[in-house]
């Protein structure tokens, strides 16, 4: 039952390299269309984020739908980040990562003040500034393939 596992394994392994799959750790550094997509979405948020401050709403989401919205993209975006091994991207899925910690938190915390939900608005709407201008350091090709 093993045994095309492990003939497809051997065979793998006896291909010259340049047959192999290509394993390069980047994610997005490859591709430019993912840096601008990635800088657009962020540039988006960031302006939602800055909006909300400007119109003074400074309500946020309590309920159990939001918080396992946010428990799934800290999930998605982790593996993301653990699976490349490009600094760059690392830095752009770390920001997001955080952004979505501390929309998570803001989700469980009932009482919160509005003041505070203001200073969150700001500072999350900086995070999606500093991940928009990450993106866009994926947009450069990564060095050679090693």
């Amino acid at each position: 039952m093993d045994r095309p596992i492990e003939a497809d394994r051997e065979k793998t392994a006896a291909r010259p390299a340049a047959e192999r799959p290509y394993k390069s750790g980047h994610l997005m550094c490859r591709s430019t269309p993912w840096g601008i997509m990635g800088f657009l979405a962020c540039a988006y948020f960031a302006w939602i984020s800055y909006s909300h401050v400007l119109r003074h709403e400074y309500d946020w989401p309590h309920d159990a739908w939001t918080a396992a919205t946010y428990i799934v993209w800290i999930l998605v975006l982790v593996g993301l980040m653990v699976d490349t091994r490009c600094l760059r991207e690392q830095l752009f899925f770390g920001v997001l990562v955080l952004n979505f910690i501390i929309g998570f938190g803001l989700t469980l915390w009932r009482t919160i003040p509005s003041a505070q939900v203001h200073n969150a608005r700001i500072g999350t709407g900086a995070l999606w500034a500093l991940a928009a201008l990450l993106s866009l350091t994926t947009m450069g090709r990564s060095g050679k393939a090693t």
